[in-house]
């Protein structure tokens, strides 16, 4: 799985990541990405985080690999909505995008990706952070379906539609 992050959206929207946003952006970033660094090295996922270059960035597009992550800051004059458009584009089979940008979000379901937002992610990164804390040795004492024998199947049979189905299966897959 690819997982395509809109950085600043993320950040700000995070309740343990805005504060050091607001008392030092670089802070906020080495914060997130040391987070995303975790959740990579726990799920083992492809990560990339796309931050706004906009403003002071150079006159191409910056990518680095720190700590396993991808990191890309968007050329001046572009936000990083386009480039994660771009990058999605590329290879929308599998891809996750994660924003709270409704916009974005829309554009990027339109190309095949599956849209989760900040608030979404927040409890599959947080949760991977608590494994990688606890050695990765968490048991999960519910038992599964399979130990409750058989089940009867009641309700509706109909089937949600194909892009309800997707997100389903990737949220299970954070």
């Amino acid at each position: 799985m690819w997982i395509v992050i809109d950085g600043y959206n993320v950040i700000r929207r995070s309740p343990r990541l805005a504060p050091l946003d607001r008392r030092d952006l670089e802070e906020g970033r080495d914060a997130l990405l040391a987070a995303l660094s975790a959740y990579r090295r726990v799920k083992g996922h492809r990560i990339t985080v796309v931050f706004d270059g906009w403003e002071r960035g150079g006159t191409s597009e910056k990518a680095a690999m720190i700590t396993g992550v991808r990191v890309v800051f968007s050329r001046r004059g572009e936000r990083a909505d386009q480039a994660i458009l771009r990058l999605v584009e590329k290879t929308p089979a599998g891809s996750v995008v994660v924003t709270s940008d409704r916009a974005l979000g829309n554009e990027a379901e339109r190309k095949g990706a599956v849209v989760l937002s900040a608030e979404e992610f927040e409890e599959p990164l947080n949760r991977a952070l608590r494994e990688e804390d606890d050695g990765g040795s968490q048991e999960d004492d519910e038992p599964t379906s399979e130990a409750l024998g058989p089940r009867k199947m009641k309700g509706n049979a109909r089937r949600p539609p194909k892009r309800a189905r997707r997100r389903i299966t990737t949220l299970g897959r954070l």
